[in-house]
């Protein structure tokens, strides 16, 4: 901007004290911080009980934590003054609630920077608290009570979800009690287009009733507005959304029914290493050498990859491990068919075939086709609903875990699952628009 019009320098106006009721009468630097004196210019002489117009007694220091500014942990001392009633004798002080909550001790404007740290450039809370130079139950608890009152608590969040993912996720792995929790995730922006994926809420436990008692305390709006649900193979959720959703219909991804097919591959190549050589895969033994190469797609093998397989096959001791694979590429195959039609009839015609003469000796593709002749139904809805998987759901539990490793691991369930929903909330728009 060239013919830009620059105003005096205002600390005020810079500092955001304007915008906090405050203004600044000095200022001290540190290396280690700088602290700004401010005052409440607005009186507040009025007697709160009998009217009367008090008069000054004296002032109180209030030390606040402020935005860091200039590198700086940013301290606030606001002299308060205090008032005395000459009629009723009652005490007390200028009003600063537009300046922090009472009790706080940092700033409203420290809060909102505190929870633009979380929610959009993710920092630890111990990296924000030193930046504020205060302690990390101080940052922790107002955090969570701003993300509750701004985000988490407003009931419109739960306005236009038509499909939503559920699926299971461990949230701790050491010590005492239950380590899994139920995530439930809007996939209505991923269907439309709209948008990505958002945590809408976790629940302690994994069972049919932990999901269907989360359904029952949603409203009937809300229960009404589902029309998919994608989940994995686990039929508790299945039952719930029976239940409680009589009228969504229950999708399957292909994530969950590839992960399927891709254990059922897994557990034959083990067997048939254990019954061949005696033993578990090691290093040189041509089964355990092509285990990752067995779960890549036909279409994407390298000349390299496609010699190492022909090797393994030419074998007859690995014939059970050849029918896995070929049962595992076509339900691949049938997954990545450009034509929808196409490929619901390929995935039709595998279930069938597993449905009925597996030999027994192959008791990984019984299973697995015990499991597809059940869920038939669910795992072929995904061909007339596009857009539906629960991929983006495990997409959520993979950025929680990553919360969990910038956390260093929770021990608080409660806080956990607050952070988990300012951080996959979605709520990133929303707090920028807040900001402005």
């Amino acid at each position: 901007m060239f013919n830009a019009t620059f105003k005096a320098p205002d600390l005020d106006s810079f500092c955001l004290l304007d915008q906090l009721g405050l203004t600044a009468v000095g200022q001290r630097l540190e290396p280690d911080g700088a602290v700004l004196e401010c005052r409440v210019p607005e009186e507040d002489s009025w007697c709160r009980d009998c009217g009367a117009e008090g008069l000054p007694r004296d002032t109180v220091l209030r030390k606040l934590s402020h935005v860091p500014l200039g590198w700086r942990p940013t301290t606030l001392w606001v002299r308060v003054r205090r008032y005395r009633c000459a009629d009723c004798a009652r005490v007390w002080r200028q009003d600063t609630s537009t300046v922090a909550a009472p009790r706080g001790k940092l700033s409203r404007h420290a809060v909102l920077w505190a929870l633009k740290s979380v929610v959009i450039d993710r920092l630890s809370i111990a990296r924000i608290a030193a930046s504020l130079a205060t302690s990390w139950h101080t940052v922790n608890t107002a955090v969570l009570e701003a993300g509750r009152e701004l985000f988490i608590n407003d009931p419109a969040r739960f306005d236009g979800v038509h499909v939503v993912g559920v699926d299971e996720h461990c949230w701790r792995h050491t010590g005492g009690g239950s380590h899994y929790v139920t995530v439930i995730i809007d996939l209505t922006p991923i269907r439309d287009g709209t948008g990505a994926s958002r945590l809408l809420d976790m629940v302690p436990g994994r069972s049919k009733k932990v999901f269907k008692t989360w359904l029952d305390d949603q409203t009937k709006g809300f229960r009404d507005g589902i029309e998919v649900v994608a989940m994995d193979g686990f039929t508790g959720f299945k039952t719930a959304t029976a239940e409680e959703l009589p009228e969504a219909v229950a999708v399957m991804d292909p994530f969950h029914v590839v992960a399927l097919a891709g254990d059922a591959l897994d557990r034959t190549r083990q067997r048939v290493q254990r019954d061949t050589l005696g033993h578990r895969g090691r290093s040189g033994d041509p089964l355990y050498g092509a285990r990752r190469t067995l779960r890549t797609g036909a279409d994407l093998l390298t000349e390299t990859q496609h010699h190492r397989l022909q090797k393994v096959f030419t074998s007859d001791d690995n014939v059970e491990v050849e029918a896995t694979w070929s049962i595992y590429q076509k339900i691949v195959a049938a997954y990545r068919n450009p034509s929808r039609l196409e490929g619901k009839k390929q995935l039709q015609e595998v279930i069938a075939s597993l449905s009925r003469g597996v030999p027994k000796r192959l008791t990984e593709l019984v299973s697995l086709g015990r499991t597809f002749k059940r869920r038939a139904t669910d795992i072929l809805a995904y061909f007339d609903r596009p857009g539906t998987s629960n991929g983006p759901t495990e997409a959520i539990n993979g950025r929680l875990e990553h919360l969990r490793g910038t956390a260093l691991g929770f021990r608080n369930l409660t806080h956990y699952i607050t952070r988990a929903l300012l951080d996959t909330g979605g709520f990133r728009p929303y707090l920028h628009s807040y900001l402005r």
